[in-house]
């Protein structure tokens, strides 16, 4: 009957929307998970010399604990790369519906510069927000730490405009198998653009850019 077919039509509504919602789910986790590896290598990049301080985690590598996660890679790995998993997809779903047609680098090149800078600066700069909020450390100068990390934050975006250009130049390199694998695509360009934003907004590398604990792990204190 017309009923039956209605409600049977809601039904398929229902379960197409959830499996989209529960596939959006997967996406934002996977890339959620790719933006913390990312950001964890690049620390190899930047510090290649240094011992670096994971907070809790140092116990396992033998170096001190001093906070267990305030103030420490740690706290900027799973932080950042949770701001910039969202951004990243709210970004692409705007752009997308604003083109009528998917974000693709090969098919609207400046779009997706533009995409790759507004999803980096807002989420590093959600990121700078909530570390400026409620860490600790940041008592009695919260606005003074927000500000300055919003202007490393713009400061370090700027240079990630080549982020969208690694996997072509991979795939000339290594092939296009390889540029179109999620190492490829994915973690290098993230791991490429997370060491320069951080090295340049931040001026973290080499010796520069350490905490105490990480100053006094490395004998510079």
């Amino acid at each position: 009957t017309a009923t039956k077919r209605k409600l049977s039509s809601t039904a398929a509504k229902q379960e197409s929307a959830g499996g989209a919602s529960s596939g959006l789910l997967v996406a934002v986790g996977t890339t959620f998970g790719t933006y913390m590896l990312a950001d964890f290598l690049s620390n190899f990049i930047q510090h290649p010399a240094q011992k670096m301080d994971y907070g809790y985690f140092n116990q396992f590598l033998d170096r001190p604990v001093v906070e267990d996660f305030w103030g420490t890679r740690t706290e900027h790995i799973v932080g950042v790369a949770a701001c910039l998993a969202v951004t990243d997809h709210a970004s692409q779903s705007i752009f997308t519906k604003a083109l009528g047609k998917p974000l693709c680098f090969s098919t609207f090149p400046a779009a997706f510069v533009a995409h790759t800078f507004f999803f980096i600066f807002t989420g590093v700069t959600a990121y700078v927000a909530a570390d400026a909020a409620f860490n600790p450390q940041h008592e009695g100068k919260r606005m003074e730490e927000f500000k300055s990390g919003t202007y490393c934050s713009y400061v370090g975006t700027n240079t990630a405009w080549f982020e969208p250009y690694v996997a072509p130049v991979l795939a000339r390199v290594a092939g296009p198998a390889v540029a179109a694998s999620w190492f490829g695509s994915s973690l290098v360009p993230a791991t490429l653009a997370y060491s320069t934003v951080k090295g340049v907004g931040w001026y973290d590398w080499g010796n520069s850019g350490l905490n105490d604990a990480e100053m006094s792990m490395n004998n510079l204190k």
